[in-house]
């Protein structure tokens, strides 16, 4: 084989991506558009801060979280419900006060406490699910300047999975949108 014939990301190594880092938020909403807009589809960005419609421009959907919190409520809601129900009209059905087993007003502090409980776990556990926590490592932590993400930098990341990612074109295309540096991110 040849030097022509071999792969390019054999000859340089293999990549996860491009970083390009910008120094203010309105240049990475602005150069995160752009890049959607060329047709790139497995990109992240990443700020110090929430930067407004920086999800739009990165084109993700909405999050499926609030049906999980409704389903965790719900769930807590009939089943704190039903467990009184069996405890007080089918397994042990006990005259209080004259009132009949089934003292549904009796029943509510219990019923709302689980339904908050399980939308709370629904909450919390949702969130580490639908975003692939905990990861202790990313390939983004390869790059020495992303210290920089969770301070005063601005970064995007366009990676090697997307269909339209080519080494050499995907970082002339990020040096067209006049970025501070660009850095590859090795896996």
């Amino acid at each position: 084989m040849t030097q022509a014939q071999i792969p390019t990301e054999l000859v340089q190594g293999p990549v996860h991506g491009l970083m390009a880092e910008f120094e203010d938020p309105h240049d990475l909403v602005v150069a995160t558009q752009a890049a959607y807009d060329a047709g790139y589809r497995k990109m992240d960005a990443y700020s110090p801060m929430p930067v407004h419609g920086l999800s739009e421009a990165l084109g993700l959907r909405r999050t499926r979280l609030p049906m999980l919190i409704l389903a965790g409520g719900l769930t807590g809601g009939f089943g704190g419900f039903a467990l009184q129900y069996y405890a007080s009209v089918l397994n042990y059905p006990y005259i209080v006060g004259g009132r009949p087993f089934n003292s549904w007003p009796a029943f509510v502090p219990i019923t709302f406490e689980l339904t908050v409980l399980l939308s709370a776990f629904g909450a919390v556990f949702g969130m580490f699910a639908l975003n692939g926590l905990p990861q202790p490592y990313h390939p983004v932590f390869n790059v020495e300047r992303f210290a920089l993400a969770s301070q005063t930098a601005f970064f995007l990341c366009i990676e090697a999975t997307d269909p339209k990612f080519d080494r050499a074109e995907t970082r002339r295309f990020l040096e067209g949108l006049a970025p501070a540096t660009i850095a590859e991110v090795e896996p």
